[in-house]
């Protein structure tokens, strides 16, 4: 499997996981009295948007060269 594949498969994965967290967050009446595992939950959603913005950013250098 070349890295270009691998880059996909962790953007989809990511993706995905940082989808529904982010649901699963915007779903809770508690969002506006925001608790400490409430904002554990945030940033475990926002790593994965951003690891998968990381995979997708290296899929579209790998396609390029």
């Amino acid at each position: 499997m070349n890295d270009r594949t691998t880059s996909v498969r962790i953007f989809f994965v990511l993706g995905a996981f940082g989808m529904v967290s982010l649901f699963s967050m915007l779903s809770r009446a508690s969002l506006a009295n925001i608790r400490a595992v409430d904002a554990v939950h945030l940033i475990g959603t926002g790593m994965c948007f951003g690891g998968a913005i990381v995979a997708l950013v290296v899929y579209l250098r790998s396609s390029r060269g």
